[in-house]
C-alpha cells in the first residue's frame, strides 16, 4: 500500500516536471504589430474677415404705461374769486403769501371800472402747499364768490414719454454705430448722409421728447391759482378818496375859457377870411341881377 503511494507521487511529481520543461523549451509566439495609423496634417488657414451686415434700426413698440402707478402726477389748478376791502392792498397780500410758501406771480393786472378797482392774478404755488396758498388767500377776502378746483392726470402720458424717450435712445445709440461703420467701410457720402439724416430726426423727436417731459414736471410741481380780485359793496366810501372840488372848479373855467377862445376865433375867421369871400363872390351876382331888372323894366316901358 505504501509503495502504491510513493509510486503515484513519483509519477505526479514527474508529469509535473515534464509539462514545465515542454513549456520553457516552446517558442513564443510574436504579438501581432500594431497598425501605425497615418497621422493627418491639419492646415490652419488664417480666417477671412467678412463684413458685418448693416444692421437696420429695430423698431420697438412703446411699452405700455402701467395701469397702477405708485405715484399719480397731478396738474393741479384752481379758479378763486373773491371781494375785499381794498384791492391793492389784497394784491400785496396775496403776493405776499405765494412767495412765503415759495411760489411766485407769474402775472398781475389792476384795472377801473367807473370808480371801482379792479385785480387779477395767476399764481403759482408748490404743489405740496397748494391748500394752504388757498386757505391763506381766502382769509384776506371779506367774501368767497367762487371756488373751483380741477386736477389733470398726465401719469399715463409721462409713462408714455419715458417709454418713447427709451425707444429713441436705443435708436439712436444703432444709427451711431452704423454711422461709424459706414464711414469705415464704405466710406460714400450718400450712405453716410442718408444715416446722418435719420439721426439728426431722431435726436430732434428726443429734445421734443424731453421738453414736453419737462413741461410735465414744472406743471406737477407747481400749483397755479387764478385768482380775480373785486371790492366789497359795503367798502366801497360814499365820497371816493381823493375827491377835489376846488380842481374840478379849475377844470371848469379852462373849459369855460377854451370855449370863448373858440368863439372869439370863430368870429374873427367869419370877419376876416369868410365875409370878404362871400363879398366877392356875391358882388358879380347882385350886379347881373340889377342888370336883368333893368331890361326887365325897358321893355315894359316900351310895351
Amino acid at each position: 500500500m505504501r509503495d502504491r503511494t510513493r509510486t503515484l507521487k513519483g509519477l505526479t511529481f514527474f508529469l509535473l516536471a515534464a509539462a514545465l520543461a515542454l513549456s520553457g523549451c516552446a517558442p513564443r509566439v510574436a504579438a501581432p504589430p500594431r497598425e501605425t495609423l497615418p497621422v493627418a496634417t491639419v492646415v490652419v488657414e488664417k480666417a477671412v474677415e467678412l463684413p458685418a451686415p448693416i444692421p437696420a434700426p429695430i423698431s420697438r413698440q412703446p411699452v405700455p404705461p402701467a395701469a397702477d402707478a405708485e405715484e399719480r402726477m397731478l396738474i393741479r389748478t384752481a379758479q378763486l374769486s373773491i371781494t375785499v376791502k381794498d384791492t391793492v392792498e389784497a394784491v400785496q397780500g396775496a403776493k405776499a403769501v405765494v412767495e412765503g410758501l415759495g411760489g411766485y406771480v407769474t402775472s398781475s393786472q389792476m384795472y377801473k371800472q367807473g370808480e371801482r378797482l379792479y385785480a387779477t392774478m395767476v399764481l403759482r404755488v408748490p404743489a405740496e402747499r397748494f391748500d394752504d396758498a388757498l386757505a391763506q388767500i381766502k382769509a384776506l377776502a371779506v367774501e368767497v364768490e367762487r371756488e373751483s378746483t380741477q386736477g389733470e392726470d398726465v401719469t399715463e402720458e409721462y409713462v408714455d414719454l419715458q417709454a418713447r424717450l427709451r425707444n429713441l435712445e436705443l435708436t439712436e445709440k444703432e444709427l451711431q454705430q452704423l454711422l461709424t461703420e459706414v464711414r469705415e467701410r464704405t466710406q460714400k457720402a450718400e450712405d453716410v448722409l442718408a444715416v446722418y439724416r435719420e439721426l439728426t430726426e431722431i435726436r430732434g423727436q428726443i429734445e421734443q421728447l424731453k421738453g414736453r417731459m419737462q413741461y410735465l414736471e414744472r406743471r406737477v410741481d407747481f400749483a397755479t391759482i387764478e385768482l380775480s380780485i373785486a371790492p366789497h359793496v359795503l367798502s366801497t366810501p360814499v365820497v371816493e378818496p381823493g375827491w377835489k372840488p376846488l380842481v374840478t372848479l379849475r377844470e371848469a373855467g379852462r373849459s369855460l375859457v377854451k370855449a370863448l377862445q373858440w368863439l372869439v376865433d370863430a368870429v374873427i375867421w367869419l370877419v376876416v377870411f369868410v365875409l370878404p369871400i362871400l363879398i366877392l363872390v356875391a358882388a358879380p351876382v347882385a350886379l347881373l341881377v340889377f342888370l336883368v331888372r333893368a331890361l326887365v323894366r325897358r321893355r315894359k316901358g316900351r310895351a
